[in-house]
């Protein structure tokens, strides 16, 4: 028996009329498809005509459906994967089942078409390459903190995705481990409400203050070497003398300060010791 086929189809970021016409093709002549988020795809699909059977794979219910969907192709059945939006496989499960294809000797094939991190890297007008795209940062704890910590020194352009009730927060990391870099923010990519914010870090902070709504990449300017690691310097000394004039102890601004960016407690107590003589008690 004849094996199916696993596409690994695009389809819009948000214009409806970004989708190819191979995208169409091959969602009109599979067998059923494989969606992140099968509302979503039902719009798509009713805007076109399309009328095919729709099956739910997401995170939570990814390792439970792929023996199902595996079955299926090894049966000679095709089946299209599509995420929310975008490529499938970047920053969603798309890749276990693609992974689980692949070693069961199946047949693989890509639509490609649109994705979030090729529009916002070359409408940001930052270095289109080399870069590195990050998907979304850990949401908290140590691995947060190191992640930001981790690619601090990469020298090239940084990609990432961010949630709106994060944005903020991920400024500010950005900020605390990679100092003032340039930025451009692109949210609602090729939606009616479409906004790229370019400028530096701190000038996206003030400027996404308030509510925060909408779709988020991020596209940041890399490590420069030693013009880099002065404003880092510039940086941590900075946040070490605020919070020594906010009426913390020299060991506590000490300790949090080396803390944040990663630096060794006793040069950064020795800092704190020089400029707790301009601090006002």
């Amino acid at each position: 028996m004849l094996q199916g086929t696993l596409y690994i189809v695009a389809t819009p970021i948000g214009n409806l009329g970004d989708i190819t016409l191979r995208a169409l093709e091959t969602l009109k002549g599979v067998d059923a498809i494989v969606a992140e988020d099968t509302r979503r795809t039902r719009k798509l699909l009713t805007h076109y005509d399309i009328h095919k059977p729709l099956v739910s794979y997401h995170e939570h219910n990814a390792r439970k459906r792929e023996p199902e969907l595996i079955a299926r192709l090894q049966s000679g059945r095709s089946l299209a994967l599509v995420t929310d939006a975008g490529t499938p496989g970047i920053s969603d499960p798309g890749e276990h089942l693609v992974r689980k294809a692949i070693e069961a000797g199946l047949s693989v094939a890509v639509v490609p078409g649109p994705s979030a991190v090729t529009a916002a890297l070359v409408i940001s007008g930052l270095p289109p390459q080399p870069f590195a795209f990050l998907g979304f940062a850990p949401v908290k704890g140590r691995a947060r903190s190191d992640f930001f910590a981790g690619v601090a020194g990469l020298p090239m352009t940084l990609v990432l995705y961010e949630a709106p009730q994060r944005l903020l927060r991920s400024l500010e990391d950005m900020y605390r481990h990679w100092g003032n870099r340039r930025i451009a923010v692109a949210r609602e990519l090729t939606k009616r409400f479409e906004e790229v914010y370019r400028g530096d870090i701190r000038g996206a902070l003030e400027h996404f203050q308030g509510e925060v709504r909408g779709e988020f990449t991020l596209v940041i300017d890399g490590y420069r070497g030693e013009a880099e690691a002065v404003r880092s310097l510039e940086l941590w000394r900075e946040e070490l003398r605020r919070l020594l004039e906010s009426g913390m102890s020299i060991r506590e601004a000490a300790a949090h300060t080396a803390k944040t960016f990663r630096l060794p407690k006793n040069a950064v107590y020795r800092a704190a010791l020089e400029l707790a003589g301009g601090v006002k008690e």
